[in-house]
């Protein structure tokens, strides 16, 4: 729990900047109640006024919350949704971002990565962060490719990065936490080529036999492979085309991430990226829809406007 409670002091401290006398509202579901709790703590260790909402988990990341947990989100300073199934794609959140509240995201946390990855401060992946986001924001056309197979282009033009610091002290501020990535949202209908998911996949979890996806006018269209490209059909079946969606390209930054299975902290691993299926309409695209799942992949090269930025998961940007 000692290791539980200095993570949780440096969410609060840290990454939200959390002064005497604001309004922290800490949200959980049920199976991450105990950490939760431990946040709760740490906002009351604070001196702030701290509340708490426990709901029933969602049936997918990025279905909306109970309208109360959204109001009263609304009402706060700073917003922590520890969760099992995300939030971050949500009105609920945006419109709470457009409060002026601060918000972080932490879906999916396990009591390890917690103490593995929120152990100290983000200010030393900032820099990176931030040079990644803008050397991706507006690009005219980005490739990825990789041994296994992928083969990926589209256009990025018109869309800003957006850089996952980890450090929420601005009005408005949002972010995942544990952080540490650059991501955006490609233009709807430029995506064509494969994808294959070999690392992690939100809602299967680790990958034994690499998910294969044929992507036409930035669609996935067909999903081959093993048992987790059925569960990742399944999940995406019951919201229709729009789930199909290639939402979003994220490049991980992190150098205390790891590939667990996790995928809150999986898309952070440095010298990975994942593609994310669904909605972007949270940050800078035009597709809504209550499902956004995020794949990972391993050791990619990706090439900006001509540019390599990534070789082989190597990164060849520094600051």
């Amino acid at each position: 729990m000692t290791d539980l409670a200095t993570a949780a002091r440096v969410v609060l401290g840290d990454c939200m900047g959390v002064k005497a006398g604001e309004k922290v509202l800490v949200v959980v579901d049920t199976p991450l109640r105990n950490i939760g709790q431990v946040l709760l703590q740490a906002a009351v260790e604070k001196e702030a006024e701290a509340v708490y909402m426990e709901m029933l988990p969602r049936e997918s990341n990025g279905q909306e919350p109970p309208r109360q947990v959204a109001a009263a989100m609304l009402e706060a300073d700073v917003v922590l949704m520890a969760t099992s199934k995300s939030l971050s794609h949500t009105r609920a959140r945006k419109e709470a971002n457009n409060r002026g509240a601060r918000v972080a995201s932490l879906p999916g946390l396990t009591e390890e990565v917690m103490a593995r990855t929120l152990s100290s401060g983000y200010g030393h992946i900032a820099d990176l962060c931030r040079l990644y986001a803008a050397k991706i924001t507006g690009a005219r056309e980005v490739r990825i490719t990789t041994a296994k197979g992928t083969d990926l282009i589209f256009s990025l033009e018109g869309r800003m990065g957006v850089a996952d610091t980890g450090l929420l002290h601005a009005p408005g501020a949002f972010g995942n936490l544990p952080a540490g990535e650059a991501y955006i949202a490609p233009l709807e209908g430029t995506a064509q080529g494969i994808l294959v998911v070999d690392g992690s996949m939100a809602g299967v979890g680790l990958i034994q036999e690499p998910i294969k996806i044929k992507v036409e006018n930035g669609l996935a269209t067909e999903i081959t492979g093993g048992e987790e490209a059925k569960k990742l059909n399944a999940l995406m079946e019951k919201h229709g085309q729009k789930a199909r969606n290639i939402a979003e390209l994220g490049i991980g930054l992190n150098d205390q991430a790891k590939i667990t299975g996790v995928v809150l902290e999986d898309e952070k691993a440095l010298g990975t990226i994942h593609i994310a299926l669904g909605d972007n309409s949270t940050f800078g695209g035009t597709v809504e829809v209550d499902s956004h799942l995020d794949g990972i992949v391993l050791n990619p090269t990706v090439t900006v406007d001509g540019e390599v930025i990534i070789e082989n998961g190597k990164l060849q940007l520094h600051k």
